[in-house]
């Protein structure tokens, strides 16, 4: 079985008038654009009495080497979405207004092919390999994937408007 190591996690929250679809689309093209596969684990839709609540869960797997791959989970939650119009430099434009909130979380996956699991040796090997022998490289995709989940919320801050980018 892999073995899942969080190196990387964070919240993000915008309360007011944001872009459903413009951050949807950013979102899915960052993780498209560095070269991770986006699985849509689940899109739930209800109709509330202040809008629309969503939730979506998706799953961003990148492959680096044979024995290592990055895991992006992000966990939206969206409260109160109703479309609206808002008038900027004299033009009207079509945006959602409500509370989005996104979980980013980065996980580093050692062995996801599962083959050092055979024996109880491989795996007594395997212990020895991640602690000697590969821990620099380890340490190395570990920022890697802290450094990837850090920029896919900076884009969406700037995308946002949020300040402390």
């Amino acid at each position: 079985m892999a073995q899942k190591k969080e190196v990387y996690k964070e919240k993000l929250k915008q309360v007011g008038y944001w872009n459903y679809k413009g951050v949807y689309d950013m979102l899915f093209s960052w993780l498209k654009d560095q070269g991770y596969k986006v699985f849509e684990d689940t899109y739930d839709e209800k109709l509330a009495g202040n809008g629309k609540e969503i939730t979506i869960k998706w799953t961003a797997k990148k492959k680096v080497t044979d024995y290592f791959k990055n895991e992006i989970k992000l966990d939206w939650h969206i409260l109160g979405m109703k479309d609206a119009e808002v008038e900027i430099d004299g033009k009207k434009i079509s945006t959602q207004k409500g509370e989005v909130a996104i979980s980013f979380k980065g996980n580093l996956v050692k062995d996801y092919e599962a083959r050092w699991e055979d024996a109880p040796r491989w795996k007594f090997l395997r212990s020895v390999y991640e602690k000697y022998v590969i821990r620099e490289t380890v340490s190395e995709y570990e920022g890697d994937l802290e450094d990837d989940v850090r920029d896919i919320i900076k884009e969406l801050k700037a995308f946002l408007k949020i300040p402390g980018r």
